[in-house]
């Protein structure tokens, strides 16, 4: 089951984390994976790292914010790899001013949500828009968007616009999976709690987890096999909470 061999995936921001440990599970399954990160040398350790345990990675830096650098981007991956079959748009920050830009909405002024908004969302909308074309022409396809519970429900002061931004990429993924279902694409968001490649990291959040423990990039990765794989052809316009038992609506 969950076997990817043939198929082309691309993750972004793949160069740490949870974009790493999705590249890596899907990779594992047999998917040729395109690891993207806006840092090349983020992106080339990733892949060296993948094929050096057997696996097939390339590594590919662009902007998901610029439409042109993503349809350049795609078009050398399709003429080097193959078409892009699965796409996940896992591409995202917190503010200009990494982590992420805190402060009550009130207080803040365009400049604060401008690479928030693109990145987190027009960069979904970038990707999608180039990827998805070929996919329906196929008739096959896996589209996987990153979210976060902030998308879902309110929780902290000053997550505003991070909030704005991922519950958009719920939205949108929600209706791309009704535009494309009967076309053999599918379309899914994963609304993540807090995940860190160290799960025992931050102690004292981690005891209010019902699992105990932060998430990790493997967690992640493994639910992103199951949305990328043929078994999950049923599966469309869900939004998947991935939190350790965490309340979410």
């Amino acid at each position: 089951m969950f076997d990817l061999n043939g198929r082309t995936a691309l993750v972004t921001g793949a160069g740490q984390n949870v974009g790493e440990g999705i590249a890596r599970a899907l990779a594992e399954r047999g998917a040729a994976v395109i690891v993207n990160d806006y840092h090349l040398d983020r992106a080339t350790r990733v892949a060296q790292e993948i094929d050096g345990h057997g696996g097939s990675a390339t590594a590919v830096a662009f902007d998901v914010t610029e439409l042109s650098g993503v349809r350049d981007a795609f078009a050398k991956i399709t003429d080097q790899v193959g078409p892009v079959d699965i796409l996940v748009n896992n591409a995202g920050t917190g503010g200009p001013d990494e982590p992420m830009r805190m402060g009550q909405f009130v207080d803040l002024e365009p400049a604060d949500w401008n690479t928030l908004l693109e990145v987190n969302l027009i960069g979904v909308l970038n990707c999608c828009k180039v990827a998805v074309p070929p996919m329906v022409e196929r008739g096959w396809g896996r589209v996987i968007t990153m979210s976060s519970g902030a998308g879902q429900i309110g929780m902290n002061i000053g997550v505003s616009l991070y909030a704005a931004a991922k519950a958009g990429a719920i939205g949108f993924t929600r209706h791309l999976a009704i535009e494309t279902a009967r076309q053999g694409v599918t379309a899914n968001t994963i609304a993540l709690g807090l995940v860190l490649p160290d799960p025992s990291a931050l102690p004292e959040l981690a005891r209010s987890i019902p699992v105990g423990r932060l998430g990790t990039p493997s967690d992640v990765g493994a639910l992103a096999v199951y949305l990328a794989s043929p078994e999950a052809a049923w599966m469309t316009g869900q939004t998947v909470n991935l939190n350790g038992g965490a309340v979410t609506s």
